[in-house]
């Protein structure tokens, strides 16, 4: 084991870049059987997956917390000497790592939409990050042309140091059976973290304007507390309305198979998405779903999903009673969304990384 490559899979339990983390990199570790890899690792993250545990990986805890201060400090004595690749899966970077690096950058939401994130000093954070990206990766991996394209309209990198390669979703998504109802009403779903950008002010503006037209209620599955940028006025609203509202917090994954395959729809109208796992999810187990036509989702939807304009609660609300109401629109969206899922695989995704990892270390 000659070569060593260092990964921070810090963001592993994220739900965003997790699913990626989670997905992607057991697979790397397996296509490098002779490589030795570092993993940097939150300390109080526990080591519940095998991959963690193989011959060639070694655990790095790191104290520090993602885009603090302090892990500019502890990153560079935490990396070992002996490192051939560092590769970062989110784009806050060791500023002072001199070797060969790999980064993967998810979305610019920072940089592109500054309202919709946290403090400023966050927002600057994130520009110095993306700024020495450019001098100083070997490549950049982006999860969609979306993103790529923002990365050059909104910085100084060259498109030539970037690679989109699409993440994709997990094979067993298109295996599920459904078991017990995890709610006995029919409902709308939404998946994802209470966050300015993903626009669940909007969503309940809508569900508010058909509230009386259907029977559903209106399920939101994910995190709602311990975030930066958590969308306090979101829980304020959907309060007013518990009695056709539901938050459900953080599930396990077999609860949210069962909250997915049960579901009418998911409804999905972010502001902006550097690609959007929850509808490729939906897709893959036969949910149909409505997304905004905006940013990244309808490259990575494409025909297999009802577009709304996330601006108007009125248009969001028009495709919800569309997709309630016409059986023939719900049956089409699931044949198209499965056909869609099909095509994106972290199979094909790791494949193409492998290339790019192995250009990087040729280097």
């Amino acid at each position: 084991m000659n070569k060593i490559i260092t990964i921070d899979i810090r963001k592993l339990h994220d739900s965003g870049i997790g699913t990626y983390i989670i997905n992607l990199i057991p697979k790397i570790i397996n296509a490098f059987p002779d490589i030795k890899f570092y993993l940097l690792v939150q300390e109080e993250e526990s080591r519940e997956y095998e991959w963690m545990h193989q011959p060639n990986v070694v655990l790095i805890d790191i104290k520090s917390q993602s885009l603090s201060p302090g892990e500019q400090i502890e990153l560079p004595r935490k990396i070992p000497q002996e490192t051939s690749l560092y590769w970062a899966t989110q784009f806050n970077i060791p500023l002072l790592y001199k070797g060969k690096l790999l980064v993967t950058v998810h979305d610019i939401i920072h940089v592109a939409k500054p309202k919709l994130v946290g403090k400023l000093h966050h927002q600057l954070y994130v520009k110095a990050m993306l700024s020495a990206i450019g001098f100083k990766a070997s490549k950049i991996l982006t999860v969609s042309h979306f993103t790529e394209d923002e990365i050059v309209r909104k910085t100084k990198i060259n498109r030539d140091k970037i690679k989109t390669i699409y993440e994709g979703v997990d094979q067993q998504w298109f295996h599920l059976t459904k078991s017990i109802n995890p709610h006995s009403k029919p409902y709308l779903l939404y998946v994802g973290n209470v966050k300015p950008h993903k626009n669940l002010r909007g969503l309940l503006g809508a569900f508010k304007l058909v509230m009386e037209q259907i029977p559903h209620n209106l399920i939101i599955v994910g995190r709602k507390e311990g975030m930066i940028t958590t969308d306090n006025n979101v829980i304020l609203e959907a309060d007013k309305l518990s009695h056709r509202v539901k938050f459900t917090g953080y599930v396990d994954n077999q609860t949210l198979e069962q909250y997915f395959l049960h579901a009418d729809a998911l409804v999905f109208p972010s502001f902006y998405e550097g690609f959007g796992i929850p509808p490729l999810e939906a897709m893959a187990c036969g949910c149909p779903v409505i997304v905004s036509n905006a940013a990244s989702l309808p490259e990575v939807c494409q025909d297999a999903a009802l577009y709304c304009n996330p601006y108007s609660e009125r248009d969001i609300a028009n495709q919800i009673l569309k997709i309630v109401s016409d059986d023939a629109l719900r049956a089409n969206l699931i044949e198209k969304g499965k056909h869609r899922a099909s095509q994106l695989t972290y199979a094909k995704c790791a494949t193409e990384t492998v290339r790019i990892i192995e250009e990087c270390m040729e280097e």
